[in-house]
């Protein structure tokens, strides 16, 4: 009797063993659906926005970086963007595009990664830095976000792994 207790007990932890090393292995993967929604979803928003990619008027990049210039954590890089509005616009709107494609399909992951967490460095670091408390701020949030998909890369469900078995099978 006290045998087929432990057998069961054994087996039990073999399940939540096997359900920890599943979760493990998926753990990822809703960060990377998420980001890589959202920012496709931020890139289309902006491009199609006509409003946004203008050096002044309502909803403008020009507006919003005039509003933040004084109160952002590096004035220079807000000037730099207030050189040309419409090009920073195109910039951050076409990145932000390519990173939540390369993060969502899982091309370059760890690459696309980096391009997200440098747009949400350099969005808080200008845009949400006088955001106070903090933690009200997103960007900063996002940067966060962005890190454990720069350490891990896209392993699961992605271009990348596609690529990594093609080279696994070419090899002698």
């Amino acid at each position: 009797m006290a045998h087929g207790f432990a057998t069961r007990a054994g087996a039990g932890a073999d399940q939540a063993q096997g359900w920890q090393a599943t979760a493990r292995t998926y753990a990822l993967l809703p960060l990377r659906i998420f980001l890589g929604v959202t920012f496709i979803y931020a890139g289309l928003d902006k491009l199609t926005d006509s409003a946004f990619f203008h050096a002044t008027g309502t909803g403008s990049v020009g507006e919003l970086m005039h509003g933040v210039r004084d109160s952002s954590a590096i004035p220079a890089l807000v000037d730099l963007a207030l050189k040309s509005p419409a090009g920073f616009g195109y910039a951050i709107a076409f990145g932000e595009l390519a990173v939540g494609i390369g993060t969502l399909v899982g091309l370059f992951g760890r690459l696309a990664a980096l391009g997200g967490a440098l747009i949400s460095l350099s969005l808080w670091l200008t845009v949400s830095w006088q955001t106070n408390p903090y933690y009200y701020g997103n960007d900063l949030a996002y940067l966060m976000a962005w890190l454990p998909l720069v350490l891990a890369g896209t392993p699961l469900f992605s271009a990348d792994a596609l690529l990594a078995n093609r080279r696994r099978l070419r090899t002698p």
